[in-house]
C-alpha cells in the first residue's frame, strides 16, 4: 500500500524538481530517464520520464533540473492475458510517467534554497556517489560500443551491462520466438564469469610471484574477498537486476558458511537468498524475472545432484564426451518442461523450439559471447585498443549466433504458440512437475501422472454464456462464447503497429487464455479503424468462420463474409439468440459515406438467465439509428446497454435512455483519450435517469457470466488486483 499511496492518479501538468542518479535508455524517438521528484510528496518518488531526442539534448547523470511537462498515471489495457504493465510500474517502483517538455539546470545550492537540504546530504554520501560512478562507467562503455565499427553494437551492449538502447528490435523478436528471451539480460553466469576471470588472474599472478602466501592462507579463503568484490561490482555495474542479485546473495552465503566452515546445502542456499531478496525488496515477487530465475536454479541443482550419484571415473574421454552432451540435452528439455507452468503464467505463450535453440544458444553464449564480452568491457579501462579488438572479435561470434538462428528459422519456421489453462488445470500440472522434481524415494513418481488425468476431463467451457466488453483502449471489441460457439463484435483499432498492436497485444491474448482459436462469427460493427482495424492482423492469426460488416471485408479463403443487416437471426444454441436490429438492407449503399449512422446494431437474448438477459450493442450508432430502432421495436427489452460510440454525446440521446431504461450502461473507451468519451452530457442524462454506468476506463474488461445455475455476474477485470483499482482509499 505504501507505493501505491504515491501512485500518479490524474493528468496534470507539472513543475518539477529533480535529480538525475541513473543512466537512460534510448529508444527510437525519445530518451527514457529515471528521475528522483523531490517537490510532489512529502518523500522522493521515481517518476520514468520522456524527452524527444530532437528537442532536448539528454539529461546528465548527477545534476539537478527544473522540469516542466505532463505527468500521467500508470495505465494497463487491464484484460485477461495482457501484459500487466501497471504490475511492473510497481515492481520497478515507478510511480508515474512524465512527458518532458521544458528543462532548466539548477545548482545544488539552488535546491538547498529550495528546502531540499537533506536530500542533498544523502545524495552526497559515499553509496550514492558510488552508483553514480558505476553508472557513468556503464555510460561510458555505451558511447565507446556505438563508436565501434562492428554491426551488432546493441546485443554486445545488452550481454555486457543489460542496457537494451542500441537492440534492434527485429531480434528482439527472434529471440522472443525462440524462447530465448532471458539471454538478452543479465543473468547468474554472466556475473559469475566475470567474477571466475578475475580470480583466475589474481591467482596466476599470486602463483607466479608469491606463491608463499597459500601457505599461510588457503586459496579458497585468499580469493573469496575477491571474489565478492567482482560479483558485487559487477551486480552494481547491470544495475542489482533480479538474476544478478540472486547470485550475490548466493555467492555472499556461501563465502560466510566456507569461512566459518559450515558445510554448503545447495538448496538451503537458494531458498536462504530468495527469502533475503523478499525482506530487500518484497515487490520482486511480481516480476516474472525472480520466478524463472530461482526456478531454472531448483532444477539445475536437481540436475547436478543427479550427476553426483553417476560414476564418470572409469569412462574415456569420448564417453565423457557423450555423457556431458546428454547432460546437456536432459537439462534443456527438464528445464523447459519445469518451467512451462510459469511461461504460462506470465507470458501466456511457449516457443517449442526452445530446448533446441538454447542447446546451442546457452553453451555458445555463456562461453564464448559473454566472456569475450567481458574481456572488452574489462580491456576497455586498461588499454583501448586490446578492448577494441575483442569487441570486433565478439561481434563475428555474435555474427556466427544470429547465422544459427536464421538458419533454424529457415528450416523450422519457429511461431510463439498460445496456451489457455484454467487454474485448476494448471495446479495439476505444478503438482505432477513438484512430484517429477522431488528427491527419489520422497514419494512415488507415478503419482505424477496420476496428478494429470484430471486434465482428461478439464473443460474450458466454464460457463453457460459470457460477454466480455474487451478493455482495448479507443475502440470496441466484444467476445461472446455460449457452448461450443464463439462470436466477436469488432476487434479494436489499429494505431501504429511498430509501437502497439491492439490485434497481437490485446484480442490475441485474451482468445489465447481462453482456448479460443476459431471465431464462429464475426461482426465488424462498421469500418472505422477503432472497430475494424485490428482485422489485418487477426485474420492471419484466427480462423473466422463467418465475418459480417456493413461494408464489403476482404477475408481469408477459409472464411465466408455476408452483409449485416436488419433482420437477420442467428441461434447459437438453444438458450442464445441474436437479431441484426440496423442498417436496413436498403442503406448498405451508404455505408462507406456515412459509416457510423449505419453500424451494425446487435440485439443479444440470453433466454434462462435470472438476470441481464437483454444485450443492446450499438456500435458507433447516434440519434439517427436510435429514434428508427424505437420506431420499429417499440417493444425492445434492454437489461445491458453498450453505449453507441464510446459515449458520444451524439449518442445515447435522453428519449432513447429513457424508453429503455436499461439496468446498466456499458461505455467502451481509451483513458484519456482526447475525445472526452464519455460525455459529461451522456453521464448526467444516465445519472438523471438513474442507470448505472461502467467503463472500460475504470473498470478495465467487463465480464458478464452465467454459471451453471442461470445465474448471472458481472466480472470487472480491475478488481482482480489492488494495483489495477483506481481508488486505492479500500
Amino acid at each position: 500500500m505504501e507505493r501505491l499511496k504515491y501512485r500518479v492518479q490524474q493528468s496534470n501538468e507539472v513543475e518539477i524538481i529533480v535529480a538525475v542518479n541513473s543512466i537512460n535508455q534510448l529508444k527510437p524517438e525519445t530518451i527514457q530517464q529515471q528521475l528522483v521528484v523531490l517537490n510532489q510528496f512529502e518523500k522522493t518518488v521515481l517518476w520514468n520520464s520522456s524527452l524527444k531526442i530532437e528537442q532536448h539534448e539528454p539529461l546528465k547523470i548527477g545534476q539537478y533540473y527544473r522540469l516542466q511537462g505532463k505527468v500521467s498515471p500508470i495505465h494497463s489495457y487491464a484484460t485477461a492475458g495482457v501484459f500487466d504493465i501497471e504490475q511492473w510500474y510497481i515492481q520497478q517502483n515507478w510511480m508515474g510517467n512524465f512527458q518532458i517538455k521544458h528543462v532548466e539546470l539548477i545548482s545544488e545550492d539552488e535546491v538547498k534554497a529550495l528546502g531540499y537540504a537533506s536530500y542533498i546530504k544523502k545524495n552526497n554520501s559515499f553509496t550514492a556517489k558510488f552508483k553514480r560512478w558505476v553508472e557513468l562507467q556503464r555510460l561510458d562503455i555505451r558511447y565507446f560500443i556505438q563508436k565501434q565499427p562492428i554491426q551488432h553494437k546493441g546485443l554486445t551492449l545488452a550481454l555486457l551491462t543489460g542496457d537494451e538502447s542500441f537492440l534492434n528490435k527485429q531480434i528482439e523478436e527472434q529471440f522472443q520466438r525462440f524462447g530465448m528471451s532471458h539471454l538478452l539480460a543479465i543473468s547468474g553466469p554472466h556475473v559469475l564469469i566475470f567474477a571466475c576471470m578475475m580470480c583466475w588472474l589474481m591467482h596466476r599472478i599470486i602463483r607466479k610471484y608469491c606463491p608463499k602466501i597459500y601457505l599461510k592462507i588457503p586459496k579458497q579463503y585468499l580469493l573469496i574477498f575477491p571474489f565478492l568484490s567482482c560479483v558485487f561490482l559487477y551486480c552494481a555495474y547491470v544495475g542489482f537486476e533480479i538474476p544478478a542479485l540472486r547470485t550475490l546473495l548466493v555467492t555472499l552465503l556461501a563465502s560466510v558458511w566456507i569461512l566459518f566452515k559450515y558445510p554448503i546445502k545447495a538448496l538451503s542456499l537458494l531458498l536462504l537468498s530468495a527469502s533475503l531478496l523478499l525482506i530487500f525488496d518484497p515487490f520482486s515477487i511480481l516480476s516474472a524475472a525472480f520466478w524463472l530465475s530461482y526456478g531454472a536454479c531448483f532444477v539445475l541443482l536437481r540436475i547436478y545432484q543427479t550427476i553426483q550419484e553417476q560414476n564418470f571415473e572409469q569412462q574415456s574421454l569420448i564417453q565423457k564426451s557423450i555423457s556431458a552432451l546428454k547432460i546437456l540435452v536432459e537439462s534443456q528439455w527438464k528445464i523447459f518442461i519445469a518451467l512451462f507452468p510459469l511461461m504460462i503464467i506470465f507470458f501466456k505463450q511457449i516457443a517449442w523450439i526452445t530446448p533446441l535453440s538454447n542447446l546451442f544458444a546457452i553453451p555458445f553464449i555463456g562461453l564464448v559471447i559473454v566472456p569475450l564480452d567481458v574481456l572488452a568491457g574489462m580491456s576497455y579501462f586498461l588499454f583501448e585498443p586490446l578492448s577494441q579488438l575483442f569487441f570486433q572479435i565478439n561481434n563475428l561470434c555474435i555474427g556466427l549466433l544470429l547465422f544459427m538462428m536464421e538458419s533454424i528459422d529457415q528450416i523450422f519456421h519457429p511461431q510463439l504458440i498460445p496456451v489457455a489453462m484454467n487454474f485448476w488445470s494448471m495446479i495439476c500440472i505444478i503438482l505432477s512437475l513438484i512430484i517429477l522434481f522431488s528427491p527419489q524415494g520422497l514419494m512415488p513418481k507415478a503419482w505424477a501422472g496420476i496428478c494429470l488425468f484430471p486434465l482428461l476431463w478439464s473443460d474450458n467451457k466454464n460457463y453457460l454464456f459470457e460477454l466480455s466488453v474487451l478493455d482495448v483502449g479507443q475502440g470496441q471489441s466484444i467476445f461472446i462464447r455460449s457452448e461450443n460457439k464463439t462470436l466477436m463484435v469488432d476487434t479494436g483499432g489499429y494505431y501504429d503497429e511498430t509501437k502497439f498492436s491492439v490485434g497481437q497485444q490485446i484480442i490475441q491474448p485474451f482468445l489465447s487464455v481462453n482456448g479460443v482459436r476459431t471465431i464462429d462469427y464475426l461482426f465488424l460493427t462498421h469500418l472505422d479503424q477503432d472497430h475494424s482495424g485490428a482485422f489485418d492482423y487477426l485474420k492471419n492469426k484466427v480462423k473466422f468462420e463467418q465475418v459480417y460488416s456493413n461494408e464489403k471485408v476482404e477475408v481469408l479463403p477459409n472464411s465466408k463474409f455476408e452483409y449485416c443487416k436488419k433482420g437477420q437471426n442467428f441461434n447459437i444454441n438453444h438458450h442464445v439468440k441474436i437479431e441484426v436490429l440496423s442498417p436496413k438492407e436498403e442503406q448498405l449503399d451508404l455505408a462507406k459515406y456515412n459509416k457510423n449512422e449505419n453500424s451494425c446494431v446487435l440485439y443479444v437474448q440470453v433466454l434462462n438467465a435470472k438476470k441481464y438477459q437483454n444485450y443492446l450493442l450499438m456500435g458507433d450508432a447516434g440519434w439517427e439509428t436510435e429514434y428508427a430502432i424505437l420506431q420499429d421495436y417499440p417493444h425492445l427489452k434492454v437489461d445491458v446497454l453498450v453505449l453507441g460510440h464510446h459515449g458520444s454525446q451524439h449518442s445515447s440521446s435522453y428519449a432513447f435512455l429513457e424508453k429503455l431504461q436499461p439496468e446498466i450502461a456499458i461505455v467502451s473507451a481509451g483513458f484519456n483519450n482526447r475525445y472526452g468519451h464519455p460525455s459529461e452530457i451522456v453521464q448526467a442524462r444516465l445519472k438523471e435517469l438513474n442507470i448505472p454506468l461502467l467503463s472500460t476506463i475504470n473498470n478495465g474488461t467487463i465480464q458478464f457470466l452465467q454459471h451453471q445455475n442461470n445465474d448471472l455476474e458481472i466480472n470487472k477485470q480491475r478488481d482482480t488486483r489492488l494495483w489495477l483499482k483506481r481508488d486505492f482509499s479500500d
